[in-house]
């Protein structure tokens, strides 16, 4: 990918989600909810339900996309979750172009981390993976901190590493982000090609839409 010509920074913490942002995995996540719905016995969530949930820590994720389940029963839910993930998680890659625009920004000198949903296992076993643990100064995962939209995990990062709201920008591709984002007094991006619809996405009045990761490395040189 040919790189565009760089701009001054703008933002010096660059905060990515994972799922759905960086990493293809919507579609698998909102198929894996579904099947574990159906595991117990509970009325199957449309495609746009489970994929809703995407972003949320799993225990709030679950709840929602199964409200009629027993509360006493959600572990189980999890675990049947998790079956499904660990059997198909070897489909997953990152969005084509992700590798090089995150090298690209560490060369420009944006710090770079992770907030996401995903368990702090997850996030290890997947960035084992595909090779990318040094790329990201500090990452945060919902079960070691509130999950999003509650803005400690994004503050948590920002204290980590000695950034200012106002030089932070958060990425995301739901309103879960992006309420994050607002929530923490921080500049968000989001992407059309992950869980949530453009439509939801604007409302919450993101800097720029990205349709392509390539539009996203533009923006980023540009803007960031």
């Amino acid at each position: 990918m040919t790189e565009p010509s760089a701009s001054p920074r703008q933002f010096d913490l660059i905060v990515f989600d994972w799922d759905g942002t960086l990493f293809d995995s919507t579609a698998l996540i909102t198929r894996c909810i579904q099947a574990a719905c159906v595991d117990l016995g509970v009325p199957r969530p449309s495609d746009h339900d489970a994929s809703y949930v995407i972003g949320m820590g799993l225990p709030e994720a679950l709840q929602h996309a199964a409200p009629t389940l027993a509360p006493e029963r959600y572990r189980e839910l999890g675990l049947r979750y998790r079956h499904h993930y660990l059997a198909n998680e070897h489909e997953l890659l990152l969005f084509e172009g992700t590798l090089a625009m995150l090298q690209a920004l560490r060369e420009r000198k944006h710090l770079l981390a992770v907030a996401t949903g995903k368990s702090r296992r997850g996030l290890d076993d997947v960035l084992a993976t595909v090779r990318m643990r040094g790329l990201f100064d500090a990452t945060r995962t919902a079960d070691e901190t509130a999950s999003k939209p509650n803005p400690l995990m994004l503050i948590e990062l920002m204290s980590e590493l000695g950034a200012a709201p106002a030089r932070t920008l958060m990425i995301g591709d739901t309103t879960h982000d992006l309420q994050l984002a607002a929530n923490a007094g921080t500049a968000s991006v989001a992407v059309s090609y992950g869980a949530h619809e453009t439509q939801a996405l604007t409302g919450l009045e993101p800097r720029h839409v990205a349709h392509s990761v390539a539009e996203l490395q533009a923006w980023l040189f540009e803007h960031a």
